[in-house]
């Protein structure tokens, strides 16, 4: 596979490094991408750059990420100004009695959304930031949670998204079982290390089994002293909360039904066609249904709301539409192909699994691109496995639980910027709580992948 040396990595670490300094999301991704088309095309970068734009933006999985997760904002503001959430979360307030059982049931909602991780990380935000406010949990350990069981989960459930990706990989690399792709996939479950680990973890970080450190320790202190947000964002957010405050002030009383519904029909629908875009325009169609039936909002009320939500979601989209054009530069460079062939003359059979999944997961980390570079990766590790006598679906395991760690960790990948979105916190902030703490399952991934390879050479 071709790329362009050691000049490959510079984008992905330049925009690592401008968004520590910044503190900022998309403008570092930006300038990523136009350093890669500097890098790529010399002075004839600025229309080259242009042209990836104009293919990222006319592509129809960029259309379809545009539409769902402006839809969704819409939901969500449809379901917060219904009263709907606020129902939600007074009712489950009663059953949840502390921050402990309040994480666990976050938890355990995550493990059951495990359809889609986008699904996954802005229904459960929005069902579950105010019951955790209620026991002071501050808003990025909640991110923390809800990202632990978005892809983490869809690669270890066997009808997900992601595992109907990784299957269709799996089958065009001829890795089979009695024929089935999706049959070699289930076989690869087993050897998903990270996924295994990362939510396991959760409970026992929920139930203080193992403490928080670092900056997610300094962001519970804060919170025990009454403030859940980040510095940066507590004031913004405070005033949304004082407008939704008098909003409600002389409102009916909260129902559940008026979110419970919608985010019912929304699974069951995305279920049965396979596709979110199909779930999420249904829920709003119900929304309209629901609430306007039972005079719960009027009709100019509802495309307010509907129109407010949607353009919430717009700095989201700009963070994710900005990150797939960095993937075209670092495509362009050859990353992937670059940094595999430079470790694989250190690989050995035992070494394999453990060497794969620490440089799939740093590409992943470093691109943004989750399903890319699995794509990318399995072509090469395959083979490699069959050279070196490796169990190949424990070589696909670990790649598979590589992309998941890098959709958990990748602060600017979607996922991650959508669980941003939800519990309302900046990209940044993410980063600095969350990463520290993803040591742990990915320490114990490493681990696993050591003795497991060398076991079974």
């Amino acid at each position: 596979m071709e790329h362009m040396g050691i000049i490959s990595v510079i984008p992905a670490l330049s925009v690592i490094a401008l968004a520590i300094i910044t503190r900022r999301t998309f403008e570092p991704l930006l300038f990523g991408s136009l350093i890669g088309f500097v890098l790529l095309d010399g002075f004839g970068f600025f229309p080259a750059w242009l042209d990836a734009i104009y293919i990222v933006m006319m592509d129809d999985v960029t259309v379809w990420v545009v539409l769902v997760c402006g839809l969704f904002g819409s939901l969500i503001a449809l379901l917060e100004k219904s009263g709907g959430a606020k129902g939600f979360s007074i009712a489950a307030t009663n059953v949840v009695k502390g921050r402990g059982t309040s994480l666990i049931g976050t938890w355990i909602l995550g493990m059951l959304i495990f359809v889609d991780d986008y699904l996954n990380a802005l229904s459960v935000g929005v069902a579950m930031r105010k019951v955790t406010d209620n026991f002071k949990v501050p808003r990025e350990l909640l991110a923390y949670v809800i990202n632990s069981t978005g892809a983490v989960v869809c690669v270890i459930v066997p009808f997900s998204t992601w595992s109907a990706f990784m299957a269709g990989q799996l089958g065009a690399n001829g890795v089979l079982v009695d024929g089935s792709a999706t049959a070699a996939f289930i076989r690869t479950i087993p050897y998903v290390f990270y996924g295994w680990a990362a939510l396991l973890v959760v409970p026992l970080v929920a139930l203080k089994v193992i403490p928080t450190f670092g900056p997610m320790r300094k962001a519970e202190l804060r919170a025990e002293a009454g403030e859940l947000f980040p510095p940066g964002v507590r004031d913004k957010v405070k005033e949304e909360s004082l407008s939704e405050a008098a909003e409600e002030d002389g409102e009916k009383k909260p129902q559940i039904l008026d979110f419970i519904v919608p985010m019912l029909i929304l699974a069951a629908v995305t279920i049965i066609t396979e596709d979110m875009l199909w779930g999420v325009l249904i829920a709003i169609t119900s929304c309209l249904a629901l609430y306007i039936s039972r005079k719960v909002m009027n009709f100019s009320q509802f495309w307010d709301s509907f129109m407010e939500g949607f353009q919430n979601m717009i700095p989201a989209l700009a963070i994710v539409c900005a990150a797939f054009f960095l993937q075209q530069a670092n495509e362009g460079l050859g990353l992937t192909a670059f940094v595999i062939e430079s470790v694989e003359p250190f690989m050995t059979g035992g070494l394999l699994p453990a060497v794969t999944f620490i440089v799939v997961a740093l590409i992943a980390f470093s691109t943004g691109s989750f399903w890319g570079v699995a794509a990318i990766s399995l072509p090469i590790i395959i083979p490699l496995a069959g050279v070196y006598g490796v169990n190949v679906f424990l070589a696909s395991g670990a790649v598979i639980s590589a992309a998941a760690f890098g959709s958990h960790a990748c602060f600017y990948g979607d996922a991650a910027t959508l669980t941003c979105a939800s519990t309302q916190i900046p990209n940044i902030e993410y980063a600095k709580t969350t990463l520290p703490m993803l040591i742990i399952p990915a320490g114990l991934a490493i681990l696993l992948y050591l003795i497991v390879g060398f076991a079974t050479i």
